[in-house]
């Protein structure tokens, strides 16, 4: 049996197989980079080692000194987590001529999938449904031009050694090719060392699925089922769920026998995933589509594992270990759903900017394991830790389970209104809005969902009347508990000042009359029946409103000037407080006018200036781009929103940028912001 494993990754995916490992008395062993030298998967595996300097290219992504970590501690066994080197075959060689098991498929299947212009090619020999495209190297930006217009509008550019929405362009025109097609070789080359790119035809209406496969080194291979991962921003998988709304007993058994074949015609073992595009039009079912085989772990693993019961590293583990698969295909069954949100670092209100900081706080929801409910987080951070700008911008993921997808959802808002974060940026409130989303609990999903429902960006969840209203009543329950405690402080000194009972609340504009009596409340003279906890200085509160408190509400709560933001179902809300005799006053209060930057150009993130399309002098229009910043392993164009004429430009090519540090800056009045395409 394997003894020692080292984990050549880093993050939730490192705390993930150590806790597996653990289970099954495995010993482990972390590798880490100087930035995540105190990172969770770093206390919590057996032994660590220091692999280099913070970027992945001098440090995760060094083989040799994976193996030489391995050599070192002993360890007989490397799980690659995903990414990273993780489908790479000469690593998965250098570890077989090593004689290190390496915790994944043969390093010749590895091969056969990871290359997506090979990959089309077996797949369509297995008999697998594939894309209509070209399926071999493009040789410029005018060679893909000629095979775009050949294929016809819209199409993809696609990395060839591409995965996890990166290397990934959609083009509905020429001009859209010949923008974005050196950009996905520069994408391909700096996440994969490969710049090759293929285009194939871009299904409309899409649905994205993709079928678990798990086979052992004996010739034994099932699936497991599906998994709906439609909702995507960028080509960015955000929401996943198994099984899917979509697909039927019928369609499941083609997709998996399909997917099955496939493994078996390059000699597949272990897990992995194979991808399909499916047409959301489509009401016979047979309309799917090989996208690509995925030869590793899935970071939306957790959900095939919710409604199977199958831990699929434990399976990874043994059949490196060389065991048989202990169940057969008639085995699988599909017991409840499971949803799993991704919780990035990124600024949903700011056009997804990434984010990076320090966590000042982090309090993910409590973990649950009920019959009727199951919350579980995936994540490889903690409270004082850094989300760095060298690395993916995923703090966690949020898994939850029940018996129906209606309650499985539900448990996702319910839990999405617990999570804490404060310092970087988080998509939680965005994520709660898609979970309330109409469109989506009825399954009405394609890959487009985002960009379809948000044309305009994200600007906070709808919020009903009477939540607002609930809000208010808690706003002034907040500050009459904040104004008791300072009586009580006051009283230590000799004086005694009553609290309030009547307030004031503007909140969304309107402004709302608070009267709290003991457990008596009213809002604008209608009785509210609502029971909460709080204390001054927490930051969530629980509140109960019904006469039988059926109706919880979390809600994070913060200080701000005059009231506070109050935080709940995927939007926030800055509240005003005042005593009700104080409030006629308010509309004299000054109000602070932010200042005008709209001549520079700044980086909307952290990042890397990768590429500048003007110099001082030139003319601009609006949509034109100005620059490229890259930044968590994707590109970003920043283009003008208005006309302008550059008067200078303050950063080189090349250059580290900070959040809003100015990059070129426009002497016309109607000089250019930015949007991030």
């Amino acid at each position: 049996m394997i003894s020692k494993i080292l984990i050549a990754n880093r993050g939730e995916i490192a705390c993930r197989v150590i806790r597996t490992a653990k289970k099954m008395g495995i010993a482990t062993v972390a590798v880490y980079s100087d930035a995540d030298a105190r990172a969770p998967h770093v206390l919590m595996a057996d032994e660590a080692v220091r692999l280099g300097p913070a970027p992945a290219a001098e440090s995760y992504l060094k083989a040799e000194l994976i193996l030489l970590a391995a050599k070192e501690t002993g360890a007989d066994a490397i799980h690659p987590g995903y990414g990273f080197l993780s489908e790479r075959e000469s690593f998965a060689q250098a570890c077989a001529e090593a004689g290190i098991a390496f915790i994944g498929p043969p390093p010749k299947a590895i091969a056969a999938m990871g290359d997506k212009i090979e990959s089309k090619k077996l797949a369509q020999a297995a008999g697998v449904n594939v894309v209509p495209g070209f399926v071999g190297e493009i040789a410029d930006t005018e060679h893909a031009v000629r095979i775009a217009g050949e294929i016809g509008y819209p199409v993809m550019m696609k990395a060839s050694a591409g995965g996890g929405g990166k290397g990934m362009r959609l083009a509905y025109s020429e001009q859209d090719v010949r923008e974005g097609f050196e950009a996905t070789r520069r994408e391909g080359l700096a996440s994969f060392g490969d710049d090759r790119v293929f285009i194939e035809k871009f299904i409309e209406s899409p649905r994205h699925i993709e079928i678990q496969v798990l086979g052992d080194q004996h010739g034994n291979i099932v699936y497991l089922n599906e998994r709906e991962c439609s909702i995507q921003r960028r080509h960015q998988k955000v929401v996943e769920e198994a099984p899917s709304p979509f697909v039927t007993p019928a369609m499941r058994k083609a997709m998996g026998e399909q997917a099955v074949a496939l493994a078996r015609a390059v000699g597949y073992y272990s897990a992995g995933t194979v991808e399909l595009i499916v047409s959301g039009t489509d009401t016979t079912g047979e309309s799917f589509y090989f996208l690509e085989m995925n030869t590793r772990l899935q970071v939306e693993h957790p959900v095939t594992e919710e409604i199977t019961g199958i831990d699929l590293v434990e399976q990874m583990i043994r059949v490196a270990n060389g065991e048989t698969l202990a169940f057969a295909q008639d085995d699988v069954t599909i017991d409840g759903w499971a949803i799993e949100n991704r919780v990035y670092a990124e600024d949903p209100y700011r056009g997804f900017l990434p984010s990076t900081g320090r966590l000042v706080r982090y309090t993910p929801p409590e973990a649950s394991d009920e019959d009727d409910l199951r919350i579980r987080v995936d994540d490889g951070v903690s409270e004082g830790g850094e989300v760095s700008m060298f690395y993916d911008p995923m703090i966690a993921k949020l898994i939850t389970w029940a018996p129906t997808r209606e309650a499985a959802i539900d448990a996702q808002i319910d839990a999405l209104d617990r999570f804490e974060i404060e310092g970087p940026g988080h998509n939680i409130d965005f994520l709660s809005a898609l979970m309330q989303h109409e469109r989506f609990r009825a399954g009405r999903l394609t890959t487009g969902f985002i960009a379809e429902e948000y044309p305009e960006g994200f600007t906070g969840a709808p919020v009903e009347a009477e939540l607002l209203r609930r809000l208010a009543a808690i706003a002034a329950f907040a500050s009459m508990a904040q104004a008791d405690r300072a009586r009580r402080i006051d009283g230590q000194l000799g004086r005694r000042l009553p609290p309030p009972t009547d307030w004031s609340v503007r909140i969304a504009g309107v402004d709302h009359a608070v009267i709290i009596n003991g457990d008596d409340v009213t809002v604008d003279g209608a009785p509210l029946t609502m029971g909460l906890d709080y204390t001054p200085g927490d930051r969530l509160i629980e509140a109960e409103f019904g006469e039988d408190g059926e109706e919880a509400l979390a809600v994070r709560i913060a200080p701000v000037r005059s009231g506070w933001r109050l935080t709940t179902r995927g939007a926030f809300h800055q509240v005003r407080v005042l005593p009700g005799h104080a409030a006629p006053y308010a509309a004299h209060m000054i109000e602070r006018v932010p200042p005008d930057l709209s001549r520079f150009l700044m980086s909307p993130m952290p990042g890397k200036l990768v590429a500048l399309h003007v110099q001082a002098g030139d003319k601009v229009e609006v949509g034109q781009p100005l620059a490229v910043v890259e930044a968590m392993k994707m590109e970003n164009i920043l283009r003008a929103t208005k006309a302008g004429t550059v008067h200078n430009v303050a950063e080189d090519v090349g250059a580290t940028l900070a959040l809003d540090q100015v990059i070129l800056e426009l002497g016309d009045v109607d000089a250019p912001r930015m949007v991030v395409a």
